[in-house]
């Protein structure tokens, strides 16, 4: 995937992340926040591909 991929997907990952907490708290599902927290890392993650692949040029 390209620099701009990863940001985007990252992005889309971190806001879905970030509702799915909220419902949860909301509703009181400690599953569904926890799952949502685990989403907004690994949007957080992605996010930090994609700067690296852009400082790295895409070259990984």
């Amino acid at each position: 995937m390209s620099e701009f991929t990863d940001k985007i997907e990252g992005k889309i990952d971190e806001v879905v992340g970030k509702v799915k907490q909220a419902v949860g708290g909301h509703q009181g599902d400690s599953e569904l926040h926890d799952e949502g927290a685990a989403q907004e890392l690994k949007g957080h993650g992605e996010q930090f591909k994609g700067d690296v692949k852009g400082a790295l040029g895409d070259k990984i």
